[in-house]
């Protein structure tokens, strides 16, 4: 039986909708046999999480239905937080940053898509560490977090456990990273042909450690 990775991707009002939604995708349609779409599971199990378990409402008015809440999000493997304009809101919200920075040790891998590195910035977790967001963001993030190493040309930043990207379709460029780096570079190229993404080449990756 495949052991399916339990990956969460946490969801606040006027999240992105692409932020989220195209990890998703990416993770939802990994097959390790190619073709087998209809027959076999994708080896990642992905939930959606808020922090009360209701529905979220998306920057473009799009109603997300949550599957846990903070209380009752059983353990991950990967927590991936994504961006849009609810992290001005949520990068104050002890209750979201406490369940982050609880989670943050307890995963395989910590993500974030776009403005989500706020949170991850304002819960303490990139301190030291190379990260990236939206190039509208750098200079927020640099700003407010000097702690934390901006990168402002790569895509994707990978910091021992922790990977971060730039805004909303780079997300599904972080994602297709991790797929590589956990079940190879094969798989996640016949993952980005079977969406008809472009896979993304190393040279849009900055590396500082692998999971």
């Amino acid at each position: 039986m495949l052991a399916r990775r339990q990956l969460g991707i946490l969801l606040f009002d006027q999240v992105e909708v692409l932020d989220f939604c195209g990890p998703f995708e990416v993770f939802s349609v990994t097959r390790l046999v190619e073709g087998s779409h209809q027959e076999a599971p994708s080896p990642f199990q992905v939930s959606l999480i808020s922090e009360s378990g209701a529905p979220v409402l998306t920057t473009g008015g799009m109603k997300v239905l949550a599957d846990f809440s903070f209380e009752n999000c059983p353990e991950l493997d990967i927590l991936l937080v994504p961006g849009g304009w609810g992290t001005r809101q949520e990068m104050f919200n002890e209750t979201l940053l406490d369940f982050v920075r609880t989670r943050a040790p307890r995963v395989e891998i910590l993500a974030s898509v776009c403005t989500g590195a706020l949170i991850l910035a304002s819960a303490g977790l990139l301190d030291g560490l190379p990260a990236t967001t939206h190039w509208k963001s750098l200079d927020l993030l640099q700003s407010r977090f000097p702690r934390v190493q901006v990168e402002r040309q790569a895509r994707v930043v990978k910091a021992g456990h922790i990977i971060t990207s730039a805004g909303i379709a780079a997300g599904m460029d972080m994602a297709l990273t991790l797929v590589a780096d956990l079940h190879g570079e094969t798989i996640a190229r016949q993952t980005a042909r079977h969406m008809e993404y472009p896979f993304p080449e190393r040279e849009s990756l900055s590396r500082r450690g692998d999971f």
